[in-house]
């Protein structure tokens, strides 16, 4: 059974959602475009919440019922209600389970979209091969999502790898699937580059911010400095003759971000600061967990960059996810875009925790 706290805070979810079924209603919401789509959100959100609880308290008023029917005097009806009262009884622990996803406290940014930021780390032209082959499982994953994906900057290498690659993903739900992905990612297997067949052991450092705008981070124009230059090219007809490259600098953060992808310089100027404002936001949301270091021991992982969280093992076909200790053998469908195994499970592992430290605040 829940707790009676948890209770109580079902019972306001519920009355939150009859409160948004009767605003949703009403012709002066429904003029004002920007509360009738805020309101429509929160109402999609709560949607699934309703009906589950709704089966919830239908399943508990049915097992009273039944209960109240073992102390017949007829052993036909007392078997049949034993019955009824086993099946209620899993029923409601199968739907408690499902409502427990509502208690837990909803992360701002989860409906953002999202800044992914990938760097090759050791491993010299094969990280920069690694982290190729990283990009292209979170495009295959955001494709079968049905999200948008943009590079917003590259820096490729002669083999088809990346030093850096920056891309925007759009797409509901984005970042709350996405955000566990932070962190360093270890490679093993035989390079491309290596003749003697020898096992390598090569890492790229995944970021994956929220993205912000002018509401999340407000910046001072006077803390940015604005550089232009040449954008480097592939030689020929691509190099460039007028400085459209950008780089901005933050600098009381002392953040330095650059774009030189686009043939306009008021295009990379506009993508650069779309990734300082992600990288802002980002240096400030650290700031404050690191003040409340008790909540970041609660979470899944860190998220810091320096920690590794998994590990792709070509030669055993395996993929272990260090956090939780989930190890898959099935590396090429994860490669593939095949994520939510290990993101499912995550997930369960950051609900879980956060139940538990609801459980102690309250």
């Amino acid at each position: 059974m829940l707790p009676k706290v948890f209770e109580d805070k079902l019972e306001k979810l519920a009355k939150r959602f009859e409160f948004l079924e009767k605003e949703l209603s009403k012709p002066e919401v429904i003029s004002d475009i920007k509360r009738y789509r805020d309101l429509s959100r929160e109402h999609k959100e709560l949607f699934e919440f309703n009906e589950i609880y709704t089966s919830y308290k239908k399943a508990k008023k049915d097992l009273e019922e039944a209960k109240s029917l073992l102390r017949s005097s007829d052993p036909e009806l007392r078997s049949l209600a034993e019955e009824e009262v086993e099946r209620l009884q899993s029923l409601i622990k199968s739907l408690e389970e499902k409502l427990k996803v509502f208690l837990v406290p909803k992360d701002p940014n989860d409906s953002k979209n999202v800044i992914l930021e990938i760097r090759a780390g050791a491993g010299g032209e094969e990280a920069a091969l690694f982290a190729a082959d990283l990009f292209r499982m979170y495009q295959k994953y955001a494709e079968d999502k049905g999200w948008k994906i943009s590079i917003l900057s590259a820096n490729r290498t002669g083999l088809g790898g990346y030093k850096e690659v920056i891309a925007l993903i759009e797409g509901e739900g984005a970042y709350s699937r996405l955000k566990f992905e932070s962190g360093v990612h270890r490679v093993q297997r035989i390079p491309v580059t290596e003749s003697g067949g020898r096992i390598h052991t090569s890492t790229a450092t995944v970021a994956v911010l929220p993205e912000a705008d002018e509401t999340d981070v407000e910046i001072n124009p006077q803390d940015l400095k604005i550089e232009t230059f040449r954008a480097s090219g592939a030689g020929g007809q691509y190099v460039n003759t007028t400085e459209t490259a950008v780089r901005i600098t933050h600098l009381p953060t002392g953040i330095v971000v650059s774009c030189q992808d686009e043939r306009s310089q008021f295009q990379n100027k506009q993508k650069a600061l779309k990734i300082l404002y992600a990288k802002l936001k980002d240096y400030y949301d650290r700031k404050k967990r690191e003040e409340i270091a008790k909540e970041r021991k609660e979470q899944v992982g860190t998220g810091e960059r320096s920690e590794k969280i998994r590990t792709y093992n070509f030669p055993q076909n395996r993929v272990t996810d260090h956090r939780i200790n989930l190890t898959l053998y099935k590396l090429q469908e994860v490669l593939e875009g095949k994520l939510d195994e290990i993101i499912d499970a995550l997930k369960a592992k950051e609900i879980e925790e956060r139940l538990k430290l609801a459980e102690v605040q309250t």
